[in-house]
This record gives structure tokens, sequence and C-alpha cells, in this order.
């Protein structure tokens, strides 16, 4: 079995590629190296014997031109995310992330199955004004509600690929599967998203804790569920054509009590070593200060609350999130104690 994965060494393409090699197939990974050539991670893949990894320029067209077909998988993950990059330059937001796509789109051959990485963002705006319901199902109204919102050129370069996949799947005869990705988090995912974000400043001993946001909610997803959820949508016939939803929803979250448990995970790792079962969960250790938290305006745009209607998912595939948010948040924030802000 083969798979490429576009946009392959990027965050949740690299806990994918691990997860097909393990599962027997050879994967080819084409990347831009947009977020660093110095990458342990990728260096760790690339010595793998089923891996091969492309240097290449999803937005020109000439980086298809040496690539065979006949791919069991095709994942395209290559995209500009982050709230900051898309307020700083949200031209090139629109340009990768339209252009990856339609120059895929030009290549794939009839037969072949492409999974196209989506957003709940393609929605939220109908969240926000109150005619689409949470948890949110596939069938909703797709809506921008503000247009001249910086961040919202991220959700119309992604709506746009969703329409320009389940469209032209059908006009030249392969599979597309939309996934809309859910608040995804987990290791090397970058600084620029809440639950890493917090577990650097904590880490830093930020006090008072700046909260942004404190009173919204969240259903946050780890990133081993998406890449299950990713592995199962794209072994099922019955996906082919449809939107579906990626996430958790057993634990949807106030972003208050997200901060909460970030600090504690923070405090058990500033704990002493000798004795750390006399420490009461959650307290701060000795010689620690406690830290006061401050609850800051939600960044302009940032919808009140997020939580995905998983019930195709699970009719599709029988999927159900095994990882709890605080053995996730626990998880990532070791891997950030460890590596420090990625570059």
């Amino acid at each position: 079995m083969r798979a490429l994965l576009l946009g392959g060494a990027g965050f949740i393409g690299l806990h994918l590629a691990r997860r097909l090699v393990n599962d027997g197939y050879e994967v080819t990974i084409v990347d831009d190296f947009s977020r660093g050539r110095q990458d342990a991670d990728v260096d760790a893949l690339r010595a793998a014997a089923a891996v091969k990894i492309i240097s290449a320029d999803l937005t020109d067209p000439a980086a298809y031109a040496g690539l065979s077909h006949g791919w069991d998988q095709i994942y395209l993950l290559a995209a500009v995310v982050g709230v900051r990059n898309v307020e700083k330059d949200p031209a090139r937001v629109v340009r990768v992330n339209t252009l990856a796509a339609m120059h895929l789109l030009d290549w794939v051959a009839p037969g072949e199955r492409v999974f196209f990485a989506s957003t709940s963002e393609v929605y939220a705006g109908g969240v926000d004004a109150g005619v689409v319901a949470v948890p949110t199902a596939e069938d909703v109204p797709t809506m921008i509600s503000d247009i001249t919102a910086p961040r919202f050129a991220y959700a119309v370069s992604k709506l746009l690929g969703e329409a320009a996949f389940l469209h032209t799947a059908r006009a030249k005869g392969f599979d597309a599967v939309v996934g809309r990705f859910h608040n995804v988090y987990g290791p090397r995912m970058g600084a620029d998203h809440v639950i890493p974000e917090m577990s650097l400043r904590a880490q830093a001993g930020e006090n008072p804790f700046r909260v942004p946001g404190a009173d919204q909610f969240r259903a946050f997803c780890h990133v081993d569920d998406a890449v299950e959820a990713m592995v199962r949508l794209m072994t099922t016939p019955e996906a082919a054509g449809q939107i579906v939803h990626i996430g958790n929803d057993r634990e949807e979250t106030n972003i208050g009590d997200l901060a909460a448990l970030v600090l504690r995970v923070a405090a058990t790792h500033r704990r002493p070593a000798a004795d750390p079962s006399r420490v009461e969960a959650g307290a701060p250790a000795a010689g620690v200060d406690v830290t006061v938290v401050e609850a800051t305006p939600a960044p302009p745009g940032s919808v009140r609350r997020r939580c995905p209607d998983l019930t195709r998912l699970r009719e599709l595939t029988g999927y159900e999130p095994k990882v709890s948010l605080e053995e996730g948040v626990a998880s990532t924030f070791a891997w950030y104690s460890k590596h420090g802000r990625p570059s």
C-alpha cells in the first residue's frame, strides 16, 4: 500500500506518517519545510526504509512533475494555519491554501483517493450568528459572518477547497473525503495554538497568567485520535464524497478550566522529585508562588463555542476518541517542556 502526504512534515502530517509506516504503508512526503529544515522528527522518518521525503513548493505545479500515480491514499495537509499567520499575511494564506489545492486537483488521476484537510472555521460564522447549533453537524449552513475580519481568510480558503474537491472528484472520477478538524492539538504543533501557547507561558512562570477568552468553550482533540479518524475514513468506501467532522465531543471544556488544567500540570512538573506523593494534586510546589489567573478579552473573531457532532464519523467508522484532555495536555506540556518553542 502506498500513501502520498502533501504537507506531511507538518504537525498532523508527521503523526500520520508515523502511523501509516507502522501500518505497513510505503509513504512519500512532499513538503516545503516552511516550519524549518532542522527537524529531528523528520530526520528519524527519513531514516525509515519505507519513507521517501521530497522538498518542493506545492504552490508550483512543477512539484508534481516527478510524482507517479497509482496511490492508494493521498492526503492534502499543506496549508498556512494559525491566527497570527492569518492576521499578519492573509494574502499568503489564500494563495498557499488555494494553489496547493488547485494544483493537486489538476494532477490527481481517476481511481485515486484524496483526503482534504478542512476546518470547523468554515461554519464558525453561523455559530456566532445564532443559526448553527452546537454540537455541530456537517449539514449546517457554511457562512462567513464578517468577510472583513482578517482571520476569515483561512476559512474562505478551506471552504473553496471543500467545494473544489467534492465537485471535481465527481467530474474526474476520483474519491474525495473532506475532514473538518476541530481543535486538534498535541506534541510539535507549533506555538501559535492555545494549549502549547499556554504551556510555554506556564513553563516561563508567567504571573499573572493571562487567559484570553476565558469564558469560551472548546472540544479539543488529541492528534492521535485525529489520525485514527483519518485512517479509518480513508479505508471506508462509504466516506467518499462526504464531509466528516473530526474531533472529540466527550470533553467540551471552558477555556478558563483549560488554563487551570495547564497550571496544574505545570505545578506537577515543578514539584521536587523526592516526594511528589505528598503534594495534593493541583497544589503549588514548595517555594512556588501561587499563580494569579487574569481573564482577558478573546481574540477578535474568535467563536464563543465549538464542539462537533460526530454522529457521521461514528456511523461510518465506529470511531471513538480515546485520549482524555488531562492525558493529552500532560503529554503535550511534557513535549514543550523538553523541546521549547518550535522554530
